[in-house]
């Protein structure tokens, strides 16, 4: 919000300095993003009085003027500009001057002939070429009046000043004004702030209901709407006062009229709409929504389709205005217009906002109709622009309003009693203004400090709360415009910024200061510090996905991986569901690698994927875990002694199942991991087609896990044992067995037929070759055995080897090899 210094100060007149305003208001919480001052180094820029204007002897764009720029003879000055006429008055840079920007004027020679000079135009004079008026945009500033011959321009036009450019937040919209901001510096600086000038001459005999009547059929969506009447209407240039707030605010002059809306949307915060009434067929306004697919086209000359839930500003015959956005052409403000509607309403910001979204048009007035405007506001903005324009002449103010105000009825008579929140809402949308109860108590717990409670009350008043002293608490009743003020909270803040959060006392946190950290996240933590020292990178994947990942992994149409919480309003096709799994993206992230010639990648993501709960049951959201890797001899084994590796850190017990019926999977390369019975995750080797369909062009490996499973099934709580006072004594078992019996089976015989004395057993070798017959296969074993109370016998083991032996085969046909 661009706020000009002098229309700030014609509001609150605060005592400091520049530099102290700007650090008092920003720890108030009304943050500055940026200051601009302007024409503080210029120098030497006059009035002047063009006298002659010739055309230059040698270019056919330059002319060639005589001004009286106040010295003892005119000068000659050489421009390209075209607007410039004998008699008009212009700022002129005189020889030694100096324009904003440090550039320096000097004496020249233009195609042969010498120039003394230069006329400046408002972009030299370091405004914006969007805020200049169209009149003089691309030539010199033609001045609307005559100024003494000579005078310093800068100072008689008033441009050495500063324009301040405020940060405000989306929940204070009263601060989008030049008296909201005046507000908060009064309540800053302790000082009274001003009003401005709502006095009217009027003219009896003309009402504004001989004129217009308006009518309201959907008052959910417009809380009340004021129809104002100006006759006798001179459409002219505005005075430079008034255009010049506009322009350092931010906007550019069009005409008496239109500026007079603006003026005061700025000075107020609320927006204005003004109609040529002749447009109005039946001397009707009717507030009601669109037909759907009607066509309007808008004051930019659009032509823009609408959708029935947008509202409109009617007559009897047809559409003349988006509400809350913008004008339509059919109705805007002529050079001959005569009598115009002042439109002074307020609409649902809900409604507003998503009108402005459909139709792709922000403007001034859509941005602060969808922040949310006080319907109590409107009162005020009408009588003032009105007032306004009687002051510049631009018109006379007819006697009275038509005001319809639905939700009038509703609100609270003065004097009702305290609730505990502001932010109720009753019949057609107003808000139920009550009063807040803030307890002293609860205040000096939540800021830390011991305000005084008249300190709290006086602090609250500068923010033009009614407040009611009660013992121990304040009965509170904020000003219509601080829809934010919604709870104690909300005032408990208020009186923190005011009495300023620097004078606050810091204190000691009091409590249990040691950090502490979840199971479940210190559990993650191992899996990536595991992962990464296994040399795996960690990466991170959005969340929005594309239904056509799942469809490329060919997913049968039952998987819960096709169960997606779908977004209402998605950016596209590519984000338009909510992950189910993250192996789409690590396969996407391993293609991007590999066609950029990334000779090997090691990867894994540890995020959450979400899955549809149907019509009744919330989503479902789960934390997964995923890996891919290619490269450097990845293959299936690899990837599963890193596995082995997170398992071993996790203290998971992982049992492997071959899959082979999966089509996203090598067959015979993949397998499916189980810890206690419940299945925990898949790896294995990427199936060629998926991989060149994904654009790796060598052998790749993929896994996806359930973290939320891998957390349940850990156990990092780890028992020591003294180390072996005994020996321990070895053997070697080669056993056959047949093709189909699964190593992980013989391993469950040899752990539950080995007796207390084995200690471990481990598989060094499978074989398949001569020597062994077909559909059978030899599978090498290592077996310690140890006692804890004695050195073991030959005898002691042998013995418990036979049995070990023999119950291999009873329970699985298995045998010793003879060599």
């Amino acid at each position: 919000m661009l706020v000009p210094l002098e229309w700030l100060k014609e509001y609150v007149d605060f005592d400091a300095d520049f530099d102290t305003f700007c650090e008092r208001m920003i720890l108030s919480g009304s943050n500055i993003e940026g200051v601009r001052h302007y024409c503080a180094d210029a120098e030497k820029i006059v009035v002047g009085k063009i006298l002659s204007v010739e055309k230059h002897e040698n270019s056919d764009h330059l002319v060639v003027t005589r001004v009286d720029a106040g010295g003892t003879a005119p000068l000659r000055i050489v421009t390209g500009a075209s607007n410039v006429a004998e008699g008009d008055f212009v700022p002129v840079a005189l020889v030694g001057g100096v324009l904003p920007g440090g550039v320096k004027i000097k004496k020249s020679k233009l195609r042969g002939v010498e120039s003394e000079g230069m006329l400046c135009s408002a972009s030299e004079l370091g405004f914006e070429d969007k805020v200049i008026p169209v009149s003089h945009k691309d030539g010199i500033w033609i001045l609307e009046k005559e100024y003494e011959v000579g005078a310093d321009f800068v100072e008689v036009a008033g441009l050495r000043t500063r324009v301040i450019d405020f940060e405000i937040t989306p929940n204070r919209p009263d601060c989008l004004s030049v008296i909201g901001m005046a507000r908060e510096a009064a309540a800053v600086f302790d000082c009274k702030r001003g009003v401005p000038n709502t006095k009217m001459v009027g003219r009896h005999g003309n009402k504004a209901e001989d004129f217009i009547s308006v009518e309201i059929r959907r008052p959910d969506l417009c809380l009340r709407y004021i129809a104002r009447v100006i006759t006798d209407v001179k459409i002219a240039p505005s005075p430079w006062w008034l255009q010049k707030k506009l322009m350092l605010a931010g906007m550019r002059p069009i005409n008496n009229i239109v500026d007079v809306t603006n003026y005061v949307m700025l000075e107020y915060g609320h927006p204005l709409h003004a109609f040529d009434i002749r447009t109005i067929e039946g001397g009707r306004i009717i507030v009601d929504t669109a037909e759907e697919g009607e066509s309007f086209t808008t004051l930019d000359g659009t032509a823009r389709t609408l959708s029935a839930d947008m509202l409109m500003i009617k007559d009897a015959a047809k559409a003349v205005g988006v509400a809350g956005v913008m004008g339509g052409l059919n109705s805007e403000v002529a050079g001959d217009t005569k009598t115009i509607l002042i439109e002074c309403a307020a609409f649902d910001a809900d409604a507003i906002r998503l009108t402005s979204r459909k139709l792709g048009l922000r403007t001034e007035a859509s941005a602060r109709y969808e922040k949310g405007i006080s319907p109590e506001l409107a009162g005020e903005a009408a009588e003032r622009v009105c007032a306004l324009a009687e002051q510049i002449g631009a018109g006379y103010v007819t006697e009275g309003a038509v005001d319809v105000y639905p939700a009038r009825s509703a609100r609270l008579p003065a004097g009702a009693g305290t609730v505990p929140s502001l932010s109720r809402t009753v019949a057609g949308g107003a808000l139920l203004r009550a009063r807040i109860e803030l307890r002293v108590a609860r205040a000096h717990k939540v800021l830390g400090a011991r305000i005084g409670e008249m300190a709290m009350a006086s602090y609250l008043r500068r923010l033009e709360m009614d407040v009611r002293e009660m013992p121990g608490r304040l009965e509170v009743l904020p000003p219509h415009v601080r829809l934010d003020i919604k709870g104690e909270e909300d005032l408990i803040e208020e009186i923190a910024r005011i009495h300023g959060y620097d004078k606050l006392e810091s204190t000691l946190h009091r409590g249990n200061s040691r950090a502490t950290v979840s199971r479940a996240a210190e559990l993650r933590d191992l899996a990536r510090e595991t992962l990464i020292a296994a040399g795996y990178s960690e990466i991170q994947t959005y969340s929005f996905v594309s239904p056509r990942g799942v469809d490329d992994m060919d997913a049968p149409a039952s998987a819960k991986e096709r169960r997606f919480v779908r977004l209402l309003n998605p950016l596209g096709e590519e984000n338009s569901v909510m992950r189910t799994t993250l192996l789409p993206a690590m396969l996407e992230v391993l293609g991007r690698n590999y066609s950029r010639n990334n000779e090997r990648v090691a990867a894994f993501e540890i995020g959450n994927t979400f899955f549809g709960g149907g019509e009744r049951r919330l989503p479902e959201e789960r934390i997964a875990l995923s890996m891919g890797a290619y490269g450097d001899g990845m293959d299936f084994f690899r990837m599963k002694g890193a596995l082995e590796l997170l398992f071993g850190r996790l203290g998971i017990q992982a049992d492997y199942e071959a899959e082979r019926a999966a089509a996203l999977w090598h067959p015979g390369r993949c397998a499916r991991v189980f810890s206690g019975g419940t299945h925990i995750g898949t790896f294995g080797e990427l199936h060629p087609d998926k991989a060149a369909h994904c654009g790796v062009g060598t052998r790749c490996c993929i896994a996806e896990f359930d973290m939320a499973g891998l957390i349940e099934k850990a156990d990092i709580e780890r028992a020591y044992a003294p180390l072996p006072r005994y020996p321990a004594a070895e053997r070697d078992i080669a056993l056959i067995v047949r093709e189909d019996v699964a190593i992980k089976r013989i391993e469950d015989v040899i752990r539950g037929a080995g007796g207390h004395l084995l200690e471990r057993a481990r598989l060094f070798d499978v074989y398949r070759g001569p020597q062994v017959a077909d559909g059978m296969k030899s599978a090498a074993f290592n077996l310690i055995y140890r006692s804890p109370e004695r050195t073991l016998t030959d005898e002691e083991v042998s013995a418990a080897r036979d049995k070990l032996l023999a119950a291999l085969e009873r329970e699985l046909g298995a045998v010793l090899r003879d060599a």
